[in-house]
């Protein structure tokens, strides 16, 4: 069964139609889903996912981009919320300059130092991976699992189908980011977890595997990642 490792229910695009959508799952073949909060206020969302759905599970964090509505109360509130049994991750946190117009050096490095000096040992998957092959098999032998989504099925994606191919795929889980980074044939599309098996499809190919054993192994790492 597909293992969605990075998804966003709680997201408004999903209001019109999110019940009926996340019921149909297991007859799409998608078996387990992890909800992720992107924003303070989302955490309860996802979290009330979670505890709806049997299949779906949750991830408690902010997104750089909105780290600043912060404060030691509301990260407090959120410690709590990881101590339900249906959280199984700290997400979504990192750094993210795409949208912000002071000066930085890059990201990737900067992700790097910090993950070398202070996630040693900790377990994680690096989200929507879209930096090199060398530093992805850097963070491979530091422990961590790379996520993969619908942007390698993108005909440009040259450099994410080259990790892809590079990488061992006991070191890979997939993801959707839904609803965003839908893959082809649905680019630009909302994106939902039944589409990882195109992801699959050319993690497949790129590996000269199976789409079902690409599928079956994604979901061993998952579980294994998130101790499900």
């Amino acid at each position: 069964m597909i293992f969605d490792t990075h998804a966003h229910y709680d997201d408004e695009q999903f209001d019109g139609d999110r019940d009926e959508l996340l019921k149909s799952m297991p007859d799409l073949g998608v078996g387990t889903i992890v909800d992720v909060s992107a924003t303070y206020e989302s955490c309860e969302k996802v979290l009330a996912l979670a505890g709806k759905y049997p299949h779906v599970y949750a991830a408690i964090g902010v997104h750089p981009d909105e780290v600043g509505e912060l404060n030691e109360d509301k990260i407090q509130h959120m410690k709590e919320l990881c101590c339900n049994k249906k959280v199984v991750a700290v997400g979504e946190i990192g750094l993210d300059y795409y949208w912000d117009n002071e000066p930085h050096e890059e990201a990737a490095a900067d992700t790097m130092y910090i993950m070398k000096n202070y996630a040693q040992g900790l377990g994680g998957v690096i989200h929507c991976y879209s930096y090199s092959r060398e530093m992805a098999e850097e963070y491979v032998k530091m422990g961590f699992y790379i996520g993969i989504g619908g942007v390698v099925t993108f005909k440009n994606a040259k450099k994410l189908k080259d990790v892809a191919a590079a990488i061992p795929i006991e070191k890979i889980v997939l993801e959707t980011d839904c609803p965003y980074m839908a893959p082809e044939p649905y680019r630009g599309k909302r994106n939902q977890s039944s589409y990882i098996r195109y992801v699959a499809e050319k993690i497949a190919e790129l590996k000269e595997m199976s789409q079902e054993e690409v599928i079956a192994v994604t979901e061993k790492n998952a579980r294994d990642l998130y101790g499900i």
